[in-house]
């Protein structure tokens, strides 16, 4: 991927997070994560790419590990696991002030394309298609840390993290044959000898620094390590079903989702899902997240007001859940 370098520097000394769209170089916000925000600049040589902003690394040795293992990720999801990625770059630079920020970038997709404004568009036969297609990727994964016991993957297979390739809004038809491109592998989530590759304590740094113990006491360990748990990944998978709006589906995906693993996914020999399964866990990962955007805000608003120096990252709006 041919990434203009010098575009991003000038993009950068121009940001304004509060309001993106009004930095120098004004740019469009293509969605949000629970960590950072997915835009695209609008210059003729970043039009068409997704980029994650990421000013969360403190020295060149940190952002170097990253870097590694964000391609080592990418290399393994496409090379040995069989999970198809959109084009992508990693590019980082020291911005003013001394601080390292890093891009993530990808080929943008069309917005009908990804799985949370898809199964607004589909009849809930073909969500229900999806659904099954999706858990088979994630099979993928599952399968390769069976086979693989010093190395592990850890993956989120929220909705919202799945495109469907060749998608078109005049033939909404999903079937096994559909082609799918995971898109969240700027969280590169990696074992080796069991031992997590990437910091978790970079993605404290967007937190208030007098509150990160608290956070991380409550919820880092609980975050990090539930997307190597089949169980806990389709949990999440079906729950966010809920923060898309689309809460009546719930049964029908904890049905099908029961009927995988008995059949095609029987050798994980998980429990079957239950409503109260889902019900729970939303409760706590809705709270989880609540708490910590408010604190994020908080956090915001004294830099500004208080402490007069600028915030450096990229808040969304109101989340609907």
């Amino acid at each position: 991927m041919q990434i203009d370098i010098e575009l991003l520097k000038e993009f950068e000394r121009g940001l304004d997070p509060e309001h993106p769209e009004r930095s120098r170089i004004p740019a469009k916000v293509l969605g949000y994560g629970e960590i950072s925000t997915i835009f695209e600049i609008d210059s003729p040589t970043t039009m068409g790419l997704a980029c994650k902003r990421m000013p969360i690394f403190q020295t060149e040795e940190e952002i170097a590990h990253y870097a590694r293992i964000y391609n080592d990720y990418n290399n393994v999801l496409q090379k040995e696991i069989g999970i198809n990625v959109p084009d992508f770059g990693f590019v980082w630079f020291a911005a003013d002030g001394g601080k390292i920020v890093a891009f993530d970038l990808q080929r943008k997709l069309p917005a009908e394309s990804i799985g949370n404004r898809a199964i607004h568009l589909m009849d809930k036969e073909n969500i229900r298609a999806l659904f099954v297609c999706v858990l088979r990727e994630l099979l993928k994964v599952w399968s390769f840390n069976k086979a693989h016991p010093s190395r592990a993957l850890g993956i989120d297979g929220q909705i919202s993290n799945w495109s469907i390739a060749e998608f078109s809004a005049e033939k909404l038809h999903i079937n096994s044959a559909t082609k799918l491109l995971y898109i969240d592998t700027s969280t590169p989530l990696m074992k080796k000898s069991a031992v997590e590759q990437l910091d978790p304590e970079l993605f404290l740094r967007s937190a208030p620094s007098f509150l990160r113990w608290l956070i991380r006491w409550l919820f880092l360990e609980g975050v990090m390590t539930r997307y190597y748990d089949a169980r806990l990944v389709t949990i999440d998978l079906i729950a966010n079903f809920h923060k898309e709006q689309r809460p009546e589906l719930v049964p029908m995906l904890i049905e099908a989702a029961n009927e995988f693993y008995s059949t095609e996914g029987s050798l994980l020999g998980l429990a079957p899902f239950t409503e109260k399964d889902i019900s729970a866990y939303y409760r706590e990962d809705k709270t989880i997240w609540i708490v910590f955007l408010a604190l994020r805000r908080l956090d915001r608003w004294l830099h500004k007001y208080i402490l007069r120096k600028p915030y450096v990252y990229i808040l969304p709006g109101k989340i609907r859940r």
